[in-house]
Order: C-alpha cells, then sequence, then structure tokens
C-alpha cells in the first residue's frame, strides 16, 4: 500500500500520523517510540511528566524537567531514527521553562494547545525543534499565525486541526460543540487550510497540515485526507495498545464503554473536556468538591481555594489504574475499542485503502 511520507521542514515521517499527546501518564517513552519505531510521529505529553519521580511532590517543577529529558531518551532508544517530540499546553504553570527544555533536550517537534501558544517561536529560538499551534477554528489560526508573522517574522512548521470529537481538553465552548456537525466542521477544516496556504505564499515554505479529532478508523482517515490533510493525528486509538503508557485497567475502560458514557465534563483548566463516565465524574457534575490534597501547581487557571477537584490527581489516578477516582479523558469513539492491540495493527488500521 502506497501514501505519502509526512515533511515538516528536514523532518521526514514515513508515515503521514501523528500519535496525539495525552496526559497525565498516557502517552510517554513507550507509546511515543514506539509509534515512531512505525513510522509514524511519537509524541509524549509533558502535562506533569514527572509524576512517578519519588520528589514529585516536593518540587513537581524540577521533576518534570527531569523527565522530559528522561522520557526523550528512553523513547529514542526505542527508535532511534523515529520523529519524537512533545506535547506542550499553554495552560500549564511554567509552560515556557518546559517548552525550553524540550527544545534543549533535542525534540524534533513541539505540539502546543490548551491556549494559543503566542510566545512558542521564542521559546525555541537556537534549537532545531519544530514547532506546531493546535488549532481549532479558522480564527484561532489566523489570529497565531499573524501574531507569529508580526512578531518573530517567522510562521508555523507544522499546524494541527483539532476538530470536536477530540478528546481531552477542546478547544471550543459549548456552543461551537452544539454548532459544529460533520458538514458544517469540514466547511471549517477548509477555510483553516486556505487560512495555512496564505502563509505558505508569504514565506515560500510547505506548512502541513493534520487532522485530528474522531479518527478512528480507515474511512475517517481517508476523510482527512480528501478535505486536503497532509496526516492524520490520532490519539484513543492509541491508549488500547500494548505500548501504551497507561495502566491497563485504563485501557480497559475504553473497551468496557458505551456510546452513552461518553460525556462533555467541565475541566478546572476552564474548558470542556471529554470522558468516560464513572462515579467520580458522576459526583462532580453532580455538584460534588473534591479539593486538592496538595496544590501542585499544575495549570494557571486553576484556583486551588474553588476548584471542584484538583486535574493533576484525577488524571494521576487515571493513570495508575484506580479508576474509580479517576477523570478518564477519552475521544468520542473511544467506545468504539474492541481489544487491545498493537501499535502496528493500529497504524496499519488505519491506513487501509488510504493511498
Amino acid at each position: 500500500m502506497e501514501y505519502p511520507s509526512l515533511k515538516i521542514g528536514n523532518l521526514t515521517a514515513k508515515k503521514p500520523l501523528i500519535q496525539g499527546g495525552m496526559g497525565i501518564g498516557i502517552s510517554l517513552s513507550n507509546l511515543a517510540g514506539n509509534v515512531a519505531k512505525e513510522g509514524g510521529i511519537g509524541i509524549i505529553s509533558a502535562a506533569q511528566i514527572g509524576f512517578r519521580d519519588p520528589d514529585f511532590e516536593k518540587d513537581s517543577k524540577a521533576a518534570n524537567l527531569r523527565a522530559i529529558h528522561s522520557e526523550l531518551e528512553k523513547a529514542r532508544a526505542i527508535a532511534p531514527e523515529g520523529v519524537i517530540g512533545f506535547n506542550i499546553m499553554v495552560a500549564m504553570q511554567h509552560y515556557g521553562e518546559y517548552v525550553r527544555e524540550a527544545a534543549r533536550a533535542g525534540a524534533d517537534l513541539i505540539i502546543s494547545g490548551a491556549g494559543l501558544p503566542t510566545e512558542l517561536p521564542e521559546f525555541v529560538k537556537g534549537t532545531d525543534a519544530k514547532i506546531a499551534p493546535i488549532v481549532s477554528t479558522e480564527k484561532s489560526v489566523k489570529v497565531i499565525l499573524k501574531y507569529w508573522d508580526k512578531k518573530y517574522s517567522r510562521t508555523a512548521d507544522l499546524v494541527v486541526i483539532e476538530g470536536p470529537k477530540a478528546g481531552g481538553h477542546l478547544g471550543f465552548d459549548e456552543a461551537q460543540l452544539e454548532q459544529f456537525d460533520q458538514n458544517t466542521y469540514d466547511e471549517e477544516i477548509r477555510k483553516i487550510i486556505k487560512a495555512v496556504k496564505s502563509y505558505e505564499e508569504k514565506y515560500n515554505c510547505r506548512i502541513p497540515v493534520a487532522l485530528a479529532g474522531g479518527i478512528s478508523d480507515a474511512n475517517a482517515a481517508r476523510h482527512a485526507f480528501e478535505l486536503g490533510a497532509d496526516a492524520i493525528q490520532v490519539a484513543s486509538r492509541f491508549v488500547t495498545t500494548w505500548e501504551c503508557d497507561a495502566d491497563i485497567r485504563y485501557k480497559e475502560s475504553y473497551l468496557n464503554a458505551a456510546p452513552e458514557d461518553i460525556l462533555i465534563v467541565k475541566s478546572p483548566v476552564g474548558m470542556p473536556g471529554r470522558a468516560i463516565a464513572n462515579p467520580f465524574i458522576r459526583h462532580i457534575m453532580e455538584g460534588e468538591r473534591r479539593p486538592p490534597k496538595k496544590c501542585l501547581a499544575c495549570i494557571k487557571t486553576c484556583n486551588p481555594a474553588k476548584t471542584p477537584y484538583c486535574i493533576t490527581e484525577a488524571l494521576i489516578n487515571a493513570a495508575k489504574g484506580n479508576i474509580e477516582n479517576a477523570l478518564l479523558f477519552c475521544g468520542a469513539d473511544a467506545w468504539k475499542a474492541e481489544k487491545i492491540e498493537t501499535v502496528k495493527e493500529v497504524i496499519d488500521s488505519l491506513f487501509e485503502s488510504c493511498v
């Protein structure tokens, strides 16, 4: 089967596929390294990446900075020739420091969303790291590319479009989630790609576009390429792989989910998110508050005195398999997962009949 490679500047991935970043602790070195080994782009989530460090609660920032290096090194050991990067959320405390550390560590690519990454070019200056904003609307891509153009006289190396069927934090308010169906969002995708093309022309360079959100099978992948995407970004399908870094009980929560179990929830980050229903999230939706045991200063917008729950605690519980007390982020099609597969099997299935 033939399909185009993905070129991002001087980087080349044999397959036009990016594995989406999933935190906390869902996409670390093992998943990212194995995706890169199979020819895709492996992405490590930097969100509280050092949560297993014995000093994490004492100094989470230092633990996270150390883990950026160690996780990248382990991923490189799996895929020495692969393309490996980080997903780093703008909403994170110490965002700039984490980006700088990932770039210094030798990340090939930094993908950044959960806010507009206005200062991202500054943070990778002097390194070879490529940069990619995550956008969801024509307005957001125009804002960020115009800002980078005017302030830094540069543009994106890659743009990731994350649609309304994505998992985790979403780049839409609830009204927009209701507004966009498949057809209306397809039109939005075309507008985003057109906006990106204008900066390709200005900078005389290629800016590939990856489409994310609800890409769970070959039909969805094929549709993305038909819309003009150069690549797909896939996250939820990789949760139910043997190589995924999460606990087996987290993976089984996907296998056990029904369509009605996939909910839109409000995150302490201040954005809507998509997650699997469980006792924890139902209690929170009913108004119960679970204050943080200790604030780990993870998110800029979080007020520990008022937040309904600690997102770090809830996501660490998920990664460790404490499912009853976890926030189980997922994509809209997570319920379709039927078995644990290998990364290779997932990638092969996504590109069936794709040319």
